[in-house]
Protein backbone atom coordinates (compact mmCIF):
# COMPACT_ATOMS: atom_id res chain seq x y z
CA UNK A 1 0.00 0.00 0.00
CA UNK A 2 2.75 2.23 0.96
CA UNK A 3 4.44 1.95 -2.35
CA UNK A 4 1.30 1.80 -4.82
CA UNK A 5 0.41 5.82 -2.51
CA UNK A 6 4.22 7.04 -3.97
CA UNK A 7 3.25 6.33 -6.72
CA UNK A 8 -0.18 8.36 -6.79
CA UNK A 9 1.17 11.30 -4.82
CA UNK A 10 3.71 11.73 -7.27
CA UNK A 11 1.17 11.10 -9.83
CA UNK A 12 -1.08 13.63 -9.15
CA UNK A 13 1.17 16.56 -8.30
CA UNK A 14 1.38 16.65 -11.90
CA UNK A 15 -2.22 17.78 -12.55
CA UNK A 16 -1.82 21.56 -13.01
CA UNK A 17 -4.02 23.45 -10.40
CA UNK A 18 -4.00 20.41 -7.83
CA UNK A 19 -1.85 22.57 -4.62
CA UNK A 20 -1.12 20.51 -1.36
CA UNK A 21 -4.41 21.77 0.10
CA UNK A 22 -6.67 20.31 -2.34
CA UNK A 23 -4.24 16.76 -2.32
CA UNK A 24 -4.88 16.86 1.55
CA UNK A 25 -8.61 16.88 0.78
CA UNK A 26 -8.50 14.06 -1.70
CA UNK A 27 -6.90 12.22 0.66
CA UNK A 28 -9.09 12.59 3.27
CA UNK A 29 -11.96 12.54 1.57
CA UNK A 30 -11.35 8.92 -0.60
CA UNK A 31 -8.47 7.77 2.60
CA UNK A 32 -6.33 7.14 -0.30
CA UNK A 33 -4.92 9.10 -3.47
CA UNK A 34 -4.85 5.70 -5.40
CA UNK A 35 -8.41 5.54 -4.44
CA UNK A 36 -9.18 9.17 -5.43
CA UNK A 37 -7.28 9.02 -8.58
CA UNK A 38 -10.08 6.44 -9.59
CA UNK A 39 -12.59 8.65 -8.93
CA UNK A 40 -15.41 9.52 -11.18
CA UNK A 41 -16.60 13.20 -11.77
CA UNK A 42 -19.85 12.99 -9.32
CA UNK A 43 -17.84 11.56 -6.54
CA UNK A 44 -14.66 14.56 -6.99
CA UNK A 45 -17.58 16.95 -6.97
CA UNK A 46 -18.39 15.87 -3.74
CA UNK A 47 -14.58 17.13 -2.76
CA UNK A 48 -14.26 20.92 -1.37
CA UNK A 49 -12.43 23.33 -3.89
CA UNK A 50 -13.18 20.80 -6.95
CA UNK A 51 -15.19 22.74 -9.00
CA UNK A 52 -16.39 21.93 -12.78
CA UNK A 53 -13.43 23.64 -14.07
CA UNK A 54 -11.00 21.71 -11.84
CA UNK A 55 -12.75 18.36 -12.32
CA UNK A 56 -12.99 19.04 -16.40
CA UNK A 57 -8.85 19.60 -16.21
CA UNK A 58 -8.07 16.64 -13.88
CA UNK A 59 -9.86 14.13 -16.10
CA UNK A 60 -8.72 15.70 -19.01
CA UNK A 61 -4.89 15.62 -17.66
CA UNK A 62 -5.43 12.30 -15.72
CA UNK A 63 -6.98 10.39 -18.85
CA UNK A 64 -3.01 11.44 -20.10
CA UNK A 65 -0.70 9.95 -17.60
CA UNK A 66 -0.04 6.21 -16.55
CA UNK A 67 1.20 6.36 -13.18
CA UNK A 68 3.47 3.21 -12.85
CA UNK A 69 4.98 4.45 -16.29
CA UNK A 70 5.41 7.97 -15.19
CA UNK A 71 6.96 6.59 -11.90
CA UNK A 72 9.59 5.11 -13.38
CA UNK A 73 10.53 7.38 -15.82
CA UNK A 74 10.57 10.29 -12.76
CA UNK A 75 13.20 8.00 -11.20
CA UNK A 76 15.36 8.25 -13.77
CA UNK A 77 16.64 11.93 -13.15
CA UNK A 78 15.18 12.22 -9.53
CA UNK A 79 15.86 9.01 -7.57
CA UNK A 80 15.69 10.52 -4.39
CA UNK A 81 12.61 11.82 -3.16
CA UNK A 82 10.20 11.39 0.00
CA UNK A 83 5.91 11.61 -0.20
CA UNK A 84 3.67 12.25 2.73
CA UNK A 85 3.25 8.10 2.26
CA UNK A 86 6.81 7.57 2.86
CA UNK A 87 7.76 7.10 6.67
CA UNK A 88 11.20 9.29 6.22
CA UNK A 89 8.71 12.42 5.07
CA UNK A 90 9.59 15.33 7.92
CA UNK A 91 6.80 14.65 10.36
CA UNK A 92 6.79 18.90 11.34
CA UNK A 93 6.57 19.34 7.62
CA UNK A 94 3.50 16.77 7.32
CA UNK A 95 1.83 18.52 10.22
CA UNK A 96 1.44 22.02 7.71
CA UNK A 97 -1.42 22.30 6.39
CA UNK A 98 -0.18 22.73 2.43
CA UNK A 99 3.21 19.87 2.64
CA UNK A 100 4.53 19.25 -0.71
CA UNK A 101 3.35 16.29 -2.37
CA UNK A 102 6.80 15.23 -3.44
CA UNK A 103 10.31 16.34 -1.68
CA UNK A 104 13.27 15.88 -3.17
CA UNK A 105 16.71 15.91 -1.25
CA UNK A 106 20.62 15.01 -1.71
CA UNK A 107 22.88 14.70 0.68
CA UNK A 108 22.95 12.64 3.81
CA UNK A 109 19.66 11.86 5.59
CA UNK A 110 19.42 11.83 9.29
CA UNK A 111 16.27 10.04 10.27
CA UNK A 112 15.96 11.95 14.35
CA UNK A 113 15.45 15.58 11.86
CA UNK A 114 12.69 13.86 9.55
CA UNK A 115 10.75 12.34 12.98
CA UNK A 116 11.53 16.08 14.98
CA UNK A 117 13.77 13.88 17.61
CA UNK A 118 16.55 16.51 16.64
CA UNK A 119 16.23 20.33 16.93
CA UNK A 120 16.12 22.28 13.86
CA UNK A 121 16.58 26.15 13.70
CA UNK A 122 16.45 28.44 10.09
CA UNK A 123 18.70 31.35 10.00
CA UNK A 124 17.56 33.93 7.09
CA UNK A 125 17.73 37.29 6.34
CA UNK A 126 18.93 39.61 3.42
CA UNK A 127 21.26 39.48 0.63
CA UNK A 128 23.23 42.52 1.30
CA UNK A 129 24.03 41.98 4.96
CA UNK A 130 25.90 44.88 6.85
CA UNK A 131 28.90 43.96 8.50
CA UNK A 132 26.89 43.33 11.71
CA UNK A 133 24.74 41.55 10.08
CA UNK A 134 27.15 39.20 8.97
CA UNK A 135 29.17 38.83 12.52
CA UNK A 136 26.01 37.98 14.17
CA UNK A 137 25.09 35.31 11.60
CA UNK A 138 28.39 34.04 12.16
CA UNK A 139 28.35 33.95 15.66
CA UNK A 140 25.21 32.62 16.04
CA UNK A 141 25.39 29.80 13.91
CA UNK A 142 29.20 28.51 15.74
CA UNK A 143 26.87 28.56 18.78
CA UNK A 144 24.03 26.35 17.42
CA UNK A 145 26.12 24.19 15.59
CA UNK A 146 28.60 23.54 18.59
CA UNK A 147 25.50 22.56 20.67
CA UNK A 148 24.08 20.02 18.28
CA UNK A 149 21.25 22.46 16.63
CA UNK A 150 20.59 21.32 12.63
CA UNK A 151 20.69 25.22 11.01
CA UNK A 152 18.12 25.33 8.21
CA UNK A 153 18.69 28.11 5.61
CA UNK A 154 18.07 28.71 1.57
CA UNK A 155 21.61 29.17 0.01
CA UNK A 156 20.72 32.87 -1.12
CA UNK A 157 23.42 35.46 -1.12
CA UNK A 158 24.09 37.26 2.29
CA UNK A 159 22.83 35.80 5.60
CA UNK A 160 21.63 32.30 4.07
CA UNK A 161 25.72 31.89 2.66
CA UNK A 162 27.09 33.09 5.78
CA UNK A 163 25.05 30.45 7.99
CA UNK A 164 26.02 27.25 5.41
CA UNK A 165 29.48 28.24 5.65
CA UNK A 166 29.96 29.28 8.87
CA UNK A 167 27.51 25.65 10.40
CA UNK A 168 30.52 23.53 7.80
CA UNK A 169 33.70 25.52 9.30
CA UNK A 170 32.01 24.13 12.69
CA UNK A 171 30.98 20.78 12.27
CA UNK A 172 27.58 21.20 12.01
CA UNK A 173 24.56 19.92 10.11
CA UNK A 174 22.95 22.31 7.77
CA UNK A 175 19.92 22.14 5.49
CA UNK A 176 19.35 24.27 1.96
CA UNK A 177 16.02 24.80 1.03
CA UNK A 178 16.23 25.84 -3.32
CA UNK A 179 13.80 27.31 -4.72
CA UNK A 180 15.21 24.93 -8.49
CA UNK A 181 15.83 21.18 -8.38
CA UNK A 182 18.66 19.73 -6.34
CA UNK A 183 20.50 19.44 -9.15
CA UNK A 184 20.72 23.18 -9.51
CA UNK A 185 22.74 25.35 -7.71
CA UNK A 186 21.66 29.04 -7.47
CA UNK A 187 23.10 31.45 -6.77
CA UNK A 188 25.83 29.93 -9.24
CA UNK A 189 28.65 31.28 -6.58
CA UNK A 190 27.49 28.75 -3.97
CA UNK A 191 28.86 25.68 -6.28
CA UNK A 192 31.48 25.09 -3.74
CA UNK A 193 29.37 25.73 -0.88
CA UNK A 194 26.40 23.30 -1.81
CA UNK A 195 29.33 20.67 -2.81
CA UNK A 196 29.82 20.99 0.93
CA UNK A 197 26.64 20.71 2.66
CA UNK A 198 26.10 17.06 0.55
CA UNK A 199 28.41 16.18 2.65
CA UNK A 200 27.16 17.55 5.90
CA UNK A 201 23.51 17.98 5.49
CA UNK A 202 21.23 18.06 2.96
CA UNK A 203 19.47 20.25 0.06
CA UNK A 204 15.44 19.65 -0.36
CA UNK A 205 13.30 21.18 -2.94
CA UNK A 206 9.57 20.26 -4.15
CA UNK A 207 10.42 21.11 -7.92
CA UNK A 208 11.80 18.43 -9.62
CA UNK A 209 15.54 18.09 -11.39
CA UNK A 210 16.24 20.42 -14.17
CA UNK A 211 13.75 23.39 -12.38
CA UNK A 212 15.69 26.78 -13.03
CA UNK A 213 15.06 29.57 -10.34
CA UNK A 214 12.03 31.40 -10.64
CA UNK A 215 11.01 34.37 -8.48
CA UNK A 216 7.75 32.72 -7.72
CA UNK A 217 9.43 29.98 -6.62
CA UNK A 218 11.90 31.27 -3.60
CA UNK A 219 8.58 32.87 -1.19
CA UNK A 220 7.04 29.09 -1.86
CA UNK A 221 10.12 27.18 -0.52
CA UNK A 222 10.26 29.81 2.54
CA UNK A 223 6.86 27.95 3.83
CA UNK A 224 9.33 25.06 4.14
CA UNK A 225 12.15 26.50 5.45
CA UNK A 226 9.93 27.56 8.48
CA UNK A 227 7.89 24.30 8.56
CA UNK A 228 11.09 22.17 9.32
CA UNK A 229 12.18 24.10 11.63
CA UNK A 230 11.32 24.56 15.87
CA UNK A 231 11.92 28.47 15.44
CA UNK A 232 13.48 31.14 12.91
CA UNK A 233 16.31 33.71 13.74
CA UNK A 234 15.96 36.46 11.88
CA UNK A 235 19.30 38.33 11.30
CA UNK A 236 18.45 41.11 8.98
CA UNK A 237 15.70 42.01 6.82
CA UNK A 238 14.61 45.38 5.10
CA UNK A 239 10.60 45.66 5.02
CA UNK A 240 9.59 43.61 1.67
CA UNK A 241 12.23 41.02 2.46
CA UNK A 242 11.60 36.76 1.74
CA UNK A 243 12.70 36.50 5.64
CA UNK A 244 9.95 38.18 6.59
CA UNK A 245 7.75 35.99 4.61
CA UNK A 246 9.51 32.90 6.10
CA UNK A 247 8.56 34.55 9.55
CA UNK A 248 5.29 34.83 8.88
CA UNK A 249 4.81 31.53 7.79
CA UNK A 250 6.76 30.38 10.99
CA UNK A 251 4.23 32.30 12.89
CA UNK A 252 1.26 30.52 10.94
CA UNK A 253 2.70 27.21 11.94
CA UNK A 254 3.36 27.91 15.19
CA UNK A 255 6.90 28.13 15.23
CA UNK A 256 9.02 30.57 17.64
CA UNK A 257 10.32 34.10 15.70
CA UNK A 258 13.71 35.49 17.13
CA UNK A 259 14.92 38.65 15.97
CA UNK A 260 18.13 40.50 15.60
CA UNK A 261 17.72 44.24 16.91
CA UNK A 262 19.35 47.37 14.96
CA UNK A 263 19.42 51.03 14.53
CA UNK A 264 16.21 52.90 13.81
CA UNK A 265 17.78 54.61 11.01
CA UNK A 266 19.61 51.09 9.09
CA UNK A 267 17.56 49.93 6.10
CA UNK A 268 18.50 46.47 6.65
CA UNK A 269 16.90 46.31 10.28
CA UNK A 270 13.67 48.10 9.47
CA UNK A 271 12.20 44.40 8.59
CA UNK A 272 13.50 42.58 12.25
CA UNK A 273 12.35 45.91 14.32
CA UNK A 274 9.22 45.60 12.96
CA UNK A 275 8.81 41.65 14.05
CA UNK A 276 9.84 42.81 17.55
CA UNK A 277 6.74 45.40 17.65
CA UNK A 278 4.64 42.17 16.53
CA UNK A 279 6.25 39.89 19.32
CA UNK A 280 9.16 38.64 17.93
CA UNK A 281 11.54 37.35 20.75
CA UNK A 282 14.61 39.83 20.80
CA UNK A 283 18.19 38.08 19.97
CA UNK A 284 20.17 39.39 22.85
CA UNK A 285 24.14 39.67 23.10
CA UNK A 286 24.08 36.71 25.57
CA UNK A 287 23.84 33.91 23.51
CA UNK A 288 23.30 31.79 25.96
CA UNK A 289 20.12 33.14 26.71
CA UNK A 290 19.17 32.46 23.19
CA UNK A 291 20.24 28.84 23.82
CA UNK A 292 18.63 28.04 27.21
CA UNK A 293 15.40 29.45 25.26
CA UNK A 294 15.97 27.46 22.26
CA UNK A 295 16.76 24.37 24.19
CA UNK A 296 13.45 24.38 26.10
CA UNK A 297 11.35 24.44 22.69
CA UNK A 298 9.23 21.76 23.00
CA UNK A 299 10.01 18.37 20.93
CA UNK A 300 7.96 16.79 18.40
CA UNK A 301 5.53 13.59 20.52
CA UNK A 302 7.31 10.43 19.56
CA UNK A 303 4.60 7.52 19.73
CA UNK A 304 5.71 5.68 22.08
CA UNK A 305 7.49 2.25 20.86
CA UNK A 306 5.77 -1.13 21.84
CA UNK A 307 7.81 -3.43 23.85
CA UNK A 308 10.46 -4.49 22.07
CA UNK A 309 10.28 -8.27 21.31
CA UNK A 310 13.15 -10.73 23.05
CA UNK A 311 16.14 -10.17 21.05
CA UNK A 312 16.91 -13.52 19.25
CA UNK A 313 19.74 -15.07 18.22
CA UNK A 314 20.61 -14.97 14.97
CA UNK A 315 19.45 -18.85 12.99
CA UNK A 316 22.06 -20.66 10.82
CA UNK A 317 21.10 -19.10 7.55
CA UNK A 318 21.39 -19.99 3.74
CA UNK A 319 24.58 -18.59 2.13
CA UNK A 320 22.03 -16.60 -0.16
CA UNK A 321 20.00 -15.22 3.28
CA UNK A 322 23.09 -14.43 5.47
CA UNK A 323 23.86 -12.12 2.35
CA UNK A 324 20.95 -10.32 2.21
CA UNK A 325 20.98 -9.91 6.42
CA UNK A 326 24.16 -9.11 6.50
CA UNK A 327 23.57 -5.99 4.31
CA UNK A 328 20.24 -4.86 6.61
CA UNK A 329 21.43 -2.75 9.42
CA UNK A 330 19.36 -1.48 11.75
CA UNK A 331 17.96 2.00 10.31
CA UNK A 332 15.35 0.77 7.64
CA UNK A 333 17.49 0.81 3.81
CA UNK A 334 15.83 0.56 -0.06
CA UNK A 335 15.40 -2.44 -2.07
CA UNK A 336 17.77 -0.88 -4.45
CA UNK A 337 20.59 -0.25 -1.90
CA UNK A 338 19.95 -3.86 -0.51
CA UNK A 339 20.33 -5.62 -4.20
CA UNK A 340 23.24 -3.07 -4.97
CA UNK A 341 25.37 -4.29 -1.46
CA UNK A 342 24.57 -7.79 -1.59
CA UNK A 343 25.99 -7.68 -5.75
CA UNK A 344 22.88 -10.10 -6.41
CA UNK A 345 19.60 -10.04 -8.61
CA UNK A 346 16.75 -7.70 -7.50
CA UNK A 347 14.70 -11.02 -8.05
CA UNK A 348 16.69 -13.18 -5.34
CA UNK A 349 16.97 -10.49 -2.92
CA UNK A 350 13.19 -10.35 -3.28
CA UNK A 351 12.76 -13.61 -2.81
CA UNK A 352 15.27 -13.86 0.33
CA UNK A 353 13.32 -10.56 1.82
CA UNK A 354 10.43 -12.72 1.42
CA UNK A 355 11.59 -15.42 3.11
CA UNK A 356 13.44 -13.66 5.88
CA UNK A 357 10.25 -11.53 6.47
CA UNK A 358 8.51 -14.96 7.02
CA UNK A 359 10.65 -16.10 9.91
CA UNK A 360 10.31 -12.89 11.46
CA UNK A 361 14.10 -11.64 11.08
CA UNK A 362 13.27 -8.78 9.25
CA UNK A 363 10.26 -5.89 8.39
CA UNK A 364 9.15 -4.39 5.60
CA UNK A 365 8.72 -0.53 6.15
CA UNK A 366 6.44 2.15 3.38
CA UNK A 367 8.20 3.05 0.69
CA UNK A 368 10.16 -0.78 -0.08
CA UNK A 369 12.79 -0.56 3.27
CA UNK A 370 13.69 -3.08 5.05
CA UNK A 371 15.12 -3.32 8.82
CA UNK A 372 16.11 -6.14 10.89
CA UNK A 373 13.99 -6.88 13.91
CA UNK A 374 17.01 -8.60 15.89
CA UNK A 375 20.46 -8.40 16.02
Amino acid sequence: MGQEERLYWLAWSQISGIGPVLLQRLQQHFGTLAGAWKASTAELAQVEGFGSQTIDKVLQQRSQLHPEKFYALHQQENPQFWTPADAEYPRLLLETPSPPAVLYYRGEVELQENLGQKPLVAIVGTRKPSEYGIRWTRRISMALAQNGFTIVSGLAEGIDTETHTTTIKSGGRTLAILGTGVDIVYPPKNAELYKQILTQGLVLSEYPAKTPPDRTHFPRRNRIIAALSRAVLVIEAPIKSGALITAHYANDFGRDVYALPGRLDDYPSQGCLKLITQGASLILKELDELLKMLGAIPQIDVVEASPQPEQLTLPNLPPELQKVMSAIASESLPFDFIVQQTNMSAGTVSSALLQLELMGLVSQLPGMRYQRRCY
